[in-house]
């Protein structure tokens, strides 16, 4: 064998870049944490690697656009990735491969799906009415792909966050009313299979390695994942959210009224209190849908889920979160770490209020980063304290998944 086919033949039998192919990262339970490129900062992926966070989910969102949205350029129709909304992404890559953090990408917003918070407060169904939008979503998702596939730090795409082509509908749960749509829309463009199909190709066409994350619809709920038709690509993960019940979870809808576990919503209109075992009941259908499928835990993500940090009872509802993911062995991502604008779900502030002084520096231009002060706490712990067994010198004594 002469030199130039030895080092063809080494080229084709080496791994993904970053020492070994993307899906072995999720031969072990990864526990991580939802982030958007707009707060990160080498300061911000450090202190995520010192607390043992293995993953975070990235989204784009806030990143400063040279278009109308962020990284796909206009939402109405799509022809690139500006270069310079790129070079944001990149650079947020390279700080978390410099900390040893992987990325998950995700997007809020795609063509004719324009993310509610940058449209005026509206839900945006264009991409569910026609297939021209599936088309510019699946040639982003192309060119996005071609861009960052070979960065050492990327382990997954996720091509939607909470899809919900539905709710315009006026389904928010399943029903036999929801199923008898979902079978008249199949093969159209409200037909969430068709939109994975269609990107997912799309993906692979230019990279046969990175794992892809899909979603259900009802915003990603865990019964959203019988919608999934499972395709036959073994680097396909499949994801869901949980912040149920919502009443209690948010806090400018809760104020005040529930605790978990003893004094929670019900339909029956009366606060009802939960068992030990109602968490593990309410996230059941994941297992059920996972095992009916053949789908190893593996490949099963719980890539949000969290709780306003004020509401009563916060630090109990998330212990019993994780204490299900772990149980199953689930990969999971705690919504949110450090958000530089928002400090409902941020658990390193506590349990406490702001203050009006906080909302009068806001008012004069302060940034929320500059105003706050995060530190070790009980609601805080209970979450650092799952992490921290993650941490080096762990590794060998954590088993693979089954």
């Amino acid at each position: 064998m002469n030199l130039r086919m030895l080092l063809l033949f080494l080229c084709a039998a080496s791994p993904a870049v970053g020492g070994s192919e993307p899906m072995e990262f999720w031969a072990y339970q990864r526990r991580g944490a939802n982030g958007d490129v707009g707060d990160v900062s080498d300061e911000w992926f450090k202190a995520a690697a010192g607390f043992g966070i293995e993953w975070v989910r990235l989204s784009p969102s806030r990143i400063t656009s040279a278009g109308r949205d962020p990284l796909i350029g206009n939402a109405d129709k799509f022809t690139t990735i500006p270069p310079s909304d790129l070079k944001q992404l990149i650079y947020a890559l390279d700080l978390a491969q410099k900390h040893g953090v992987s990325v998950v990408l995700t997007t809020f917003s795609l063509p004719g799906c324009r993310w509610k918070q940058h449209n005026e407060g509206k839900f945006d169904y264009r991409l569910w009415k026609d297939h021209r939008f599936h088309e510019q979503s699946a040639a982003f998702w192309r060119e996005l792909a071609v861009a960052v596939k070979d960065h050492p730090a990327v382990v997954g795409f996720n091509p939607l966050n909470e899809p919900h082509p539905e709710r315009e509908q006026g389904f928010e749960e399943p029903s036999p009313e929801f199923e008898t749509w979902r079978q008249s829309v199949k093969g159209t463009a409200a037909d969430l299979n068709v939109f994975y199909s269609n990107v997912v190709q799309a993906i692979r066409s230019v990279d046969s390695t990175t794992p892809i994350l899909l979603e259900g619809c009802f915003h990603a709920s865990p019964s959203g994942l019988n919608v999934i038709k499972p395709l036959d690509e073994p680097r396909v993960l499949y994801s869901f959210h949980y912040y149920s019940p919502w009443e209690y979870t948010t806090t400018r809808v809760n104020k005040g009224r529930f605790q978990y576990p003893t004094r929670m919503p019900s339909g029956a209109g009366e606060p009802s209190s939960w068992s030990n075992h109602e968490m593990a009941k309410r996230l059941e259908s994941v297992k059920r849908w996972a095992e009916k499928n053949h789908i190893p835990s593996r490949q099963i993500v719980f890539s949000e889920f969290g709780c306003g940090r004020r509401v009563d009872g916060a630090a109990a509802y998330l212990s019993d979160v994780i204490d299900v993911a772990d149980k199953h062995k689930w990969h999971w991502a705690f919504y949110s770490f450090r958000s530089s604008d928002w400090d409902s779900m941020d658990y390193e502030l506590g349990t406490a209020k702001l203050g009006w002084k906080y909302w009068q520096e806001r008012e004069n231009g302060t940034p929320h980063d500059k105003l706050v002060q995060r530190k070790d706490n009980p609601l805080w712990e209970v979450i650092a304290g799952r992490l921290n067994p993650r941490l080096a010198g762990k590794r060998s004594k954590i088993q693979p998944i089954d």
